[in-house]
């Protein structure tokens, strides 16, 4: 496994650096990793790469039309094994932890059927989709339990990696710890002409923490990055995944409450990401590292061609917190025999027109008490009150946001519903390739600032923007935005 100071090596010199930051950021947060500690009970029953990958279960529509798919979902309360040969109890959509995959198409309405099973108020959020408000999932947007609500998705966006989660204000966080999300995969023509990897080389991966006790009980606590040191990828504790020697397209979310990953091969190779939270890049970007921070989803191939059959290659982490003999394993990638690959990457993969004027600029700063002092969030120093307006914005606008992270201490991100923006700067700084497409969720280290132009012209209602390190949202680092 690499070591720290073989990662911090690795981030003085990846290009792919700047999606946190400076080079000097990164090595400053790999340094400040708290050494190992004893693994938590259940954990330590558990043999890194023992069990397989699972693939979530594709939902399929009980109903089409020639323009319209319709679903049904449930959420419940069941059992589910994720540590081998122990039952735990999770909260799912239609059974499934993580719950199971829509696979949707630009341009064709899909209208999901809701159930809440459950005895709490849960409110269902498609992340990265632009939807109107009724649709949106906003946090008072509630279901009761028992009832039903259905949402309508009209798709009319690129294809992209979005997923469904929970926003259930002051419940949120621990209703998606506890399995409330899953996957919505839009597809387009554009994007099936390129070439890329599909069919079974088209693989989703839902990477997220959990901490479990020594019955094998999932616990949640408020804040509780240092003890969710289990790594689970699509529900599944550090697995391994055979594949061919061929290229494989992953579909990356991290669907963790706080943990930010910071992705590499165990061997150093190659990794292309070809897209990010708002679909394909311009280009395809050639990198050593991944950063995904909450929220953010990462679309990546990587060229299995290049290693000998029975080669064992690791997905590692590059930080914590947590004790790095488990946090700093993801999974493991078994290579087998070679295959036929017609798959190509090509060098351009979508075209993205010039960014309009903007008009309007605003500032927004994310703070939270320290540790020790309390447990409040804010933006521009207000905790999330339902029944205020924070930012009223003319529809058709383009809009430039500087977003400061003012704590001293504690990492944050930021999500917009209803738009993707793109990044302009990070700390006075161009982005790097990685960092310049679609995006509806940014990373900010402590005392880090980004410029984003956001363009308001799908919609008109009140939307939330927030923290996607989603603890903290529940604290109150949330605010709403109405369009008009």
């Amino acid at each position: 496994m690499f070591t720290r100071r073989h990662a911090i090596r690795l981030g003085l010199t990846a290009g792919a650096v700047g999606a946190v930051g400076s080079a000097g950021a990164l090595a400053e947060t790999l340094a400040a990793v708290p050494p190992a500690r004893a693994a938590t009970p259940a954990a330590a029953g558990v043999a890194q790469f023992s069990v397989p990958l699972t693939v979530p279960p594709r939902l399929r529509p009980y109903r089409s039309t020639a323009t319209t798919d319709y679903y049904a979902v449930t959420a419940s309360r069941v059992f589910r094994e994720i540590l081998p040969g122990t039952r735990t109890e999770v909260l799912a959509y239609n059974g499934s932890f993580p719950g199971p995959t829509v696979r949707a198409r630009s341009g064709r309405r899909a209208v999901v059927r809701q159930t809440n099973a459950l005895d709490t108020p849960v409110s269902v959020h498609l992340h990265g989709g632009a939807n109107p408000m009724e649709s949106d999932g906003g946090a008072m947007d509630t279901i009761a339990p028992g009832a039903t609500k259905t949402y309508v998705y009209d798709n009319r966006q690129p294809a992209a990696t979005l997923w469904t989660h929970d926003h259930a204000h002051h419940m949120e966080a621990e209703h998606v710890y506890r399995g409330l999300s899953g996957l919505y995969l839009l597809g387009d023509r554009d994007e099936d002409a390129l070439g890329l990897p599909s069919g079974e080389f088209d693989v989703p991966l839902m990477v997220r923490d959990a901490r479990f006790d020594d019955q094998g009980a999932m616990v949640y606590a408020m804040g509780d990055a240092e003890n969710r040191s289990t790594i689970l990828v699509n529900g599944r504790p550090w697995p391994r995944m055979r594949v061919k020697a061929r290229k494989y397209r992953f579909r990356m979310v991290n669907s963790a409450n706080l943990r930010v990953f910071v992705l590499c091969l165990s061997d150093g190779g190659e990794i292309v990401q070809i897209g990010a939270d708002g679909g394909l890049l311009e280009a395809p970007v050639s990198t050593q590292v991944l950063v995904l921070s909450p929220g953010e989803r990462a679309d990546f191939v990587i060229d299995f061609s290049r290693y000998a059959p029975g080669t064992q290659l690791l997905l590692q982490n590059l930080i914590g917190p947590g004790p790095t003999d488990q946090v700093g394993s993801v999974m493991r990638f078994d290579v087998g025999d070679p295959a036929p690959d017609r798959s190509t990457v090509p060098a351009t993969l979508a075209a993205y027109p010039a960014l309009p004027e903007p008009t309007v600029e605003r500032s927004f700063t994310l703070r939270m008490d320290e540790p020790g002092t309390g447990h409040m969030a804010y933006i521009n120093e207000k905790t999330f009150d339902p029944d205020r307006i924070d930012t009223t914005i003319a529809w058709g606008t383009t809009e430039v946001w500087t977003v400061t992270n003012t704590s001293e201490t504690i990492p944050h991100n930021f999500h917009t519903h209803l738009v993707q923006f793109r990044i302009l700067e990070r700390d006075g700084q161009p982005v790097p390739p990685a960092e310049a497409g679609r995006k509806d969720t940014v990373f900010l280290f402590p005392g880090q600032s980004v410029r984003l132009q956001l363009t308001f012209d799908s919609h008109r209602g009140v939307f939330p923007y927030h923290c996607h390190m989603i603890d903290h949202s529940a604290m109150g680092m949330m605010a709403q935005m109405e369009i008009v």
